[in-house]
């Protein structure tokens, strides 16, 4: 009896065991290198489709009302003009009156309602537009040009970022991470990088003793002096595992790459919307930096869409999410060079002041 209590214990505490496991092992995934990559897109779509649900019917409806609103305007001054027995400055009242009430519509519309023209109501709240609004959001950018007008897609918005910006700065932590141990790797192969040159060469394998022969043990203690020595003045750079990663690089590479990222950016948003390479470069340096003004923003070109999908939407989304992580990268080297500097100053003082006593 004991026996069976115990493999039906056994096999309750295995299937408990597993499903804990699976769970586990799919949180540690999900929230992996490749896994916040997959979930941070997979965020950004669910919140496309969230808010085309909330706001593309909104949109709709603006269009319409502005359309009954034109509507009524011609049909009013065709009436007055064809039908009507009228003299000259009575129908120039009823006009005048007539296009100030659709110019005050109008501009009701655009300010309170966020009308911009049919083209735009019809795409604004695409997928691709509700994409790059969604990933708006949650890298702080906000450019302003879409913004939600129905109660719920306002209410949508504030529980979506609450959620996708810790989400994103996770994103921007691992990724740039990785890129940055990638590219530090690569400038060390590139540099015939071999451990810690400066610590070979001032202290070899047999160093204190170079002819292999060990002193007595009276010598302990210049032998701590010297260990101490050695620990003091290079623990920074001690590399025993030759380990391309205690490289540095420098400042003024990492500012390159930002700048030539910014730069083939403004190169490919000048010919793909048409803007000069000043514009361009304007935009992109607003974007990654995550201003976002939203005075110069990409849109929908006919042509340029494949299947209803926007390519410019899509284009730019990805040129900010590779972009920041790249920015997060450099940050990151910067970062390691200047607390390297600054350890280095700080052992230099300090040999100075020893040497003075």
């Amino acid at each position: 009896m004991e026996r069976r209590s115990r493999s039906v214990e056994r096999r309750h505490r295995t299937w408990s065991y597993k499903c804990k496991e699976f769970f586990r092992q799919f949180i540690a995934f999900m929230f992996s290198n490749i896994g916040i990559i997959g979930l941070v897109v997979g965020y950004t779509i669910a919140g496309s489709f969230m808010f085309i649900a909330l706001e593309k019917d909104a949109y709709k409806s603006r269009l319409e009302e502005v359309r009954k609103i034109r509507n009524k305007t011609a049909d009013t001054l065709w009436s007055v003009t064809c039908c009507d027995v009228f003299e000259e400055p009575m129908w120039k009242n009823i006009v005048h009156t007539e296009l100030l009430n659709f110019q005050n519509g109008i501009v009701d519309e655009v300010l309170n309602h966020g009308y911009e023209g049919e083209k735009a109501s019809t795409n604004r709240w695409s997928f691709s537009g509700s994409f790059l609004y969604s990933l708006s959001v949650i890298t702080t950018i906000g450019y302003g040009n879409v913004a939600p007008r129905t109660e719920w897609g306002k209410l949508a918005t504030i529980v979506y970022a609450i959620a996708g910006m810790p989400l994103f700065l996770l994103y921007l932590s691992n990724i740039g991470d990785i890129l940055a141990k990638s590219f530090k790797w690569i400038y060390a192969k590139c540099h015939g990088f071999q451990g810690c040159s400066k610590c070979l060469a001032k202290y070899p394998e047999n160093y204190p003793y170079p002819n292999g022969e060990q002193e007595q043990e009276g010598s302990q203690e210049d032998e701590g002096d010297i260990e101490t020595e050695y620990s003091d003045e290079d623990e920074w750079s001690s590399d025993p595992g030759n380990d391309p990663q205690t490289i540095t690089v420098p400042i003024t590479l990492c500012l390159a790459i930002m700048v030539g990222y910014v730069c083939s950016g403004a190169l490919l948003f000048s010919k793909w919307e048409n803007w000069v390479f000043l514009d361009a470069s304007y935009f992109c340096f607003i974007s990654l930096s995550t201003i976002g003004f939203g005075d110069i923003v990409p849109k929908d070109k006919e042509g340029s869409s494949f299947k209803g999908v926007e390519l410019s939407f899509i284009f730019c989304s990805m040129y900010l999410m590779l972009g920041m992580a790249l920015i997060a990268m450099c940050f990151n080297l910067m970062q390691e060079e200047v607390v390297h500097k600054v350890r280095t100053c700080g052992l230099v003082l300090k040999r100075i002041i020893l040497c003075r006593r």
